[in-house]
């Protein structure tokens, strides 16, 4: 599918949205649209799956009856291949298409029941199989019964068929394009979902820009990847952009605190066609409750809720992952403990960014000692990336990406990059652009120095400067200004005074025919 074709395609499921919303809050209605799509794509990737084993049958998935003992027998044995293969099942008449068009029916179109039944159907179909976590409560947010979608039973339907109506009216054409088109498609809704809620679009959504930035760094020299992990995941998106600087990723990772947007991750990675089996996303505390304690990971990424509350418990200090440091993140600064928590889950082959605030570069008292920790006794800090201010949704502060390996090539320095004055304006937010990322990537594969803008600092001077990682202790930005002319300025300040006193006489010979006095 050309690009033309995928922007054409992203506005019209944008509008498409926008028919839903009427008063509704962004990330409310996002909730509708995204689980409409998404049933929409099962439906789509269900019949052509169950049409292909139908082929030599010459039969139709749709045209079959399961009040036809013989094609009743047909859709049991195409049940048992559909959980198998894509971990669910739909029958005929469960359908997007068979739904939509009950509801634009002209009798008997009432469909809200029906709808609510198929989504619970999909769930249910699943227990007791391999993808029952994964599907488990999927469409619990679609709340039909809600007063959002309209006063009257009747209203509510009036508007869910219509949606439907017009997402039957587009052919995802699953067969045709390319896998990650109508992801992709997605993932810009949840962005321009992201660009309307505010501060609640942390939650969920990483700026495309900075994914990018973070799935170069981790993917650096690679081509392939056993695993990836996000211990704060929201909608999915960085551990799906990783997915795109590689060839394979054998398995996703991540943890959502957050049920909403756990919902909404699974539905991403099923989207961008990841099998059931190659993602475990949990939800769940990462901190307080971690999920994957018993694996170690090849890449990491994250982008966690910056300078968030946790519980700093004493018992922590036996827990694995932070008993080696020999202190705990402060309990309303939790960035440190999410920076060890994701240590601890690094592989020795590994690479992990992430995305934090400025303050964990050089606040001291307990996350000066973890700080000095990680530079003096484990040697893991590979890289501290400063990045503009006001290019995340929620917040304008700057911030900067830290790259961490286990087995690092340069163990003797740490690279220092000053990306900050470097980024675009649109408007009310800055963006990076694709040369400003690949400025920042060049620079870190090559550790390249640059004047004003990186800078490769040897681990004695970082000692020197007490583990302060502050960026421009060691990247230089000041511009000097240039020299004043004195004489220069002088003789300007002459000739002025010699025009103004001409100007005064002019006026005062105004003000004298005109019989005036002078203003001055």
């Amino acid at each position: 599918m050309g690009e033309e074709n995928k922007k054409a395609l992203e506005q019209q499921l944008w509008n498409i949205a926008n028919e839903l919303r009427g008063k509704m809050d962004a990330d409310e209605f996002r909730d509708y649209i995204l689980g409409f799509i998404f049933y929409k794509y099962l439906s789509e990737k269900i019949e052509n799956f169950a049409n292909e084993l139908l082929k030599e049958d010459e039969i139709k998935f749709r045209n079959l009856d399961e009040n036809n003992d013989e094609q009743k027998e047909i859709l049991e044995s195409l049940k048992d291949d559909c959980l198998e293969q894509l971990g669910y099942f739909l029958k005929p008449n469960e359908l997007f298409s068979a739904i939509a068009k009950k509801g634009n029916s002209e009798n008997n179109n009432f469909i809200l029941d029906d709808l609510t039944q198929v989504l619970r159907h999909i769930e249910t179909s699943t227990m007791g199989t391999e993808s029952e976590d994964d599907f488990e409560h999927l469409f619990e947010d679609l709340d039909l019964t809600s007063t959002k979608l309209g006063r009257t039973e009747e209203a509510k339907n009036k508007l869910i068929a219509k949606v439907l109506y017009h997402l039957d009216n587009i052919n995802f054409e699953l067969k045709n394009h390319d896998r990650d088109v109508l992801g992709d498609a997605y993932e810009y809704l949840i962005g321009q979902f992201a660009a309307g809620a505010g501060k609640k679009a942390g939650e969920f959504y990483t700026p495309q820009e900075v994914s990018k930035i973070l799935a170069k760094l981790v993917t650096v020299g690679k081509s392939r990847l056993k695993s990836v992990y996000d211990a704060t995941c929201g909608s999915g998106s960085l551990l799906l952009r990783v997915a795109k600087e590689v060839e394979d990723v054998s398995n996703f990772y991540g943890q959502e605190l957050n049920r909403t947007t756990y919902n909404l991750a699974r539905m991403n990675m099923i989207m961008h066609d990841v099998h059931y089996r190659k993602f475990d996303i949990k939800q769940e505390d990462t901190l307080e409750h971690p999920q994957h304690l018993e694996h170690r990971f090849e890449a990491i990424v994250a982008n966690p809720p910056f300078s968030a509350n946790w519980s700093a418990n004493p018992l922590f200090l036996n827990d694995d992952r932070f008993s080696q440091y020999g202190r705990l993140a402060p309990a309303s600064k939790a960035d440190f403990a999410f920076i060890q928590h994701m240590l601890y889950h690094l592989d020795d082959n590994g690479t992990m960014a992430i995305v934090l605030p400025h303050g964990v570069l050089f606040r001291g008292a307990a996350e000066g000692h973890i700080r000095e920790y990680l530079i003096e006794d484990r040697n893991y800090l590979d890289a501290v990336i400063g990045l503009p201010s006001n290019i995340f949704y929620g917040t304008s502060i700057p911030t900067c990406i830290l790259v961490f390996k286990k087995c690092r090539e340069n163990s003797d320095n740490i690279l220092f990059i000053d990306a900050s004055n470097e980024f675009e304006k649109a408007k009310n937010q800055n963006y990076l652009t694709s040369e400003n990322i690949e400025k920042i990537i060049d620079t870190y594969k090559n550790r390249k120095q640059i004047d004003k803008y990186s800078y490769v600092a040897l681990l004695d001077e970082v000692k020197e400067n007490d583990y302060n990682l502050n960026i421009p202790r060691y990247v230089d930005t000041f511009e000097e200004e240039e020299q004043i002319d004195l004489d220069k300025v002088s003789n300007e300040l002459k000739e002025l005074e010699i025009s103004m006193k001409k100007t005064d006489e002019t006026i005062e010979a105004f003000c004298s025919e005109l019989g005036i006095p002078t203003p001055f």
